[in-house]
């Protein structure tokens, strides 16, 4: 891979990968990190990049990679235990506090990606691609290497999942309110 490949792929999609990062994982430094790890995969890989999705979804895929293997990592480091990390059934939440970006949403953004933790991984990063991102089904399908289908499912039981559980966070907002 020579220079000028490496800069224009960094420069027209660090931003899209270190922003879906950030959603991912909720921590700025950790985000930063991945993004650097992407970025030596890309060094390594882009010789086998065969151009049968687009840079842009091969880019993802090793975001994708690159924070699966980073909750693995850290599911592993807290149970001391080599267990196996189910990535269609755990939950990808972050305990860190909201990065700085983050806390400047408005509040139905903060509430959306507090119940989005609520979802499981497959679904969290369908919503994350899907309309964070704005990739496109067949996008978002490329990279997960899913069918269309699955990712249609995917998006349609995540948001049945965030309709509820945001109806029941406004129900308790509203109790609140009420008794103020």
């Amino acid at each position: 891979m020579n220079d000028s490949v490496f800069h224009r792929l960094y420069d027209q999609y660090h931003q899209d990968v270190f922003q879906f990062l950030l959603y991912i994982v909720k921590n700025r430094q950790t985000a930063e990190d991945l993004m650097h790890e992407v970025y030596v995969r890309v060094l390594k890989a882009y010789s086998r990049f065969e151009g049968k999705s687009s840079e842009k979804t091969w880019l993802f895929s090793i975001a994708k990679n690159v924070a699966i293997d980073h909750f693995r990592k850290s599911s592993v480091r807290k149970r001391h235990a080599f267990d196996f990390f189910d990535w269609e059934k755990q939950e990808l939440r972050s305990n860190e506090a909201l990065p700085d970006e983050l806390v400047e949403m408005n509040d139905d953004m903060k509430q959306l990606l507090d119940v989005l933790d609520e979802c499981t991984g497959d679904q969290k990063m369908v919503i994350v691609m899907r309309y964070f991102q704005d990739l496109s089904i067949t996008e978002t399908a490329q990279v997960l290497g899913w069918t269309e289908g699955k990712v249609k499912t995917t998006q349609h039981r995540a948001i049945h999942k965030l309709r509820d559980r945001l109806s029941g966070h406004s129900d308790r907002r509203q109790v609140h309110d009420e008794q103020q």
